[in-house]
């Protein structure tokens, strides 16, 4: 398993996250924004613009991959889409919506069963890295759950995907973002209820890479 999380944006050392790449591999990306889906139209559209910028000055070529094409479809489509990329690359925004669209996707059961297999690279920041946990209780602190029914009409799911044994709590001591009080709450939450957790300050990011033990970088 490969795995790139940010606290924010691609990081300090975006390099660190390139390298888990084969050396052989095709530079296309998928890129996941749909932890944005409750904004507008042209919100949405320039967060799209953002990332696919960002990827391409690593020198990377995006592709949007939008899970809410995939909604009602079997899940092997987006497995099938999602497989076809060395690198998938989720943004940040909130996580409960992001959540959802991994849901009614199957996204959520084809990153799983992809990830094991190591059969790419999951990196992203905030939410993207927030989703991975095995709960998301406390995460609405910070981020509305009630924006998943602005995006899909539905009720927020309180589940993460389970891959990481602990919640990353991005943002930390990070007075540039208007997040950081908030999620330093969080993390104060966390520790008072001795729930595993990860912190990551802007800039940094947690690689991990097959069995090694994860690091921050």
């Amino acid at each position: 398993m490969r795995m790139y999380l940010s606290s924010f944006r691609t990081g300090d050392q975006p390099a660190e996250m390139l390298a888990l790449l084969p050396r052989t591999a095709p530079t296309d990306v998928a890129v996941v924004v749909n932890a944005v889906d409750a904004l507008s139209d042209e919100e949405r559209r320039l967060a799209v613009e953002r990332e696919f910028e960002a990827m391409s000055g690593l020198g990377l070529r995006p592709v949007e991959v939008d899970l809410r094409t995939f909604f009602g479809r079997p899940s092997t489509e987006i497995a099938d889409t999602l497989s076809r990329f060395p690198l998938v690359w989720v943004r940040g925004g909130n996580v409960f919506v992001l959540r959802q669209a991994m849901a009614r996707s199957g996204a959520d059961r084809a990153l799983t069963d992809l990830l094991r297999q190591d059969a790419f690279v999951y990196a992203g920041y905030s939410a993207g890295a927030c989703v991975l946990a095995p709960d998301l209780h406390g995460l609405e602190l910070c981020d509305d759950p009630k924006e998943v029914r602005t995006a899909y009409g539905d009720e927020a799911r309180w589940d993460g995907l389970g891959i990481l044994d602990h919640v990353v709590v991005p943002h930390i001591d990070s007075p540039g973002h208007p997040e950081s009080e908030i999620l330093g709450a969080v993390a104060d939450r966390y520790r008072a209820e001795d729930t595993a957790h990860r912190t990551l300050r802007d800039g940094q990011a947690l690689v991990i890479d097959g069995d090694g033990d994860p690091r921050v970088c």
